[in-house]
């Protein structure tokens, strides 16, 4: 039996192939589980139409993500917190309050793509790296 996957199926296949599978595994998993659906033509025309826009949506994205790097490249973004007498904060700063703040600032940047080695615990210029899809990356200057 002919299935389309519609999400990635661990040694089966990836997202939106055919592949050929027995019958028995189509309706008793995948059917079910909504992993895939069968594969006749006007399914494989909704296939093509679902391609092409998921195409689309990673092509603005990627165009997003190029226009933050570009911005935020080498930039200083400035957080105030409470600090005591030797220079020591009274809260780290963590990938959390980095991409609050940087939502603050107009960047949709999520904690996910921030990488820090460990919470911010000093005053100081701290660099941080943001990864963005497809290995763009800047780093910005955490200034505290």
């Amino acid at each position: 039996m002919k299935v389309i996957l519609l999400k990635d199926v661990k040694k089966l296949g990836k997202k939106f192939e055919v592949k050929e599978v027995s019958s028995g595994h189509a309706r008793n998993f995948l059917l079910p589980n909504g992993s895939a659906i069968i594969a006749d033509k006007e399914s494989l025309k909704r296939l093509e139409n679902q391609k092409n826009i998921e195409l689309k949506n990673k092509e603005e994205t990627q165009k997003e993500n190029e226009k933050i790097i570009k911005e935020l490249e080498n930039k200083g973004i400035k957080i105030e917190t409470k600090i005591g007498e030797e220079g020591q904060l009274f809260e780290s700063i963590n990938e959390q309050k980095i991409s609050d703040k940087l939502k603050e600032l107009g960047f949709n940047v999520d904690k996910s793509n921030i990488e820090i080695d460990e919470p911010i615990k000093r005053q100081g210029d701290h660099l941080v790296k943001i990864k963005l899809g497809n290995n763009l990356e800047a780093k910005i200057k955490i200034i505290i």
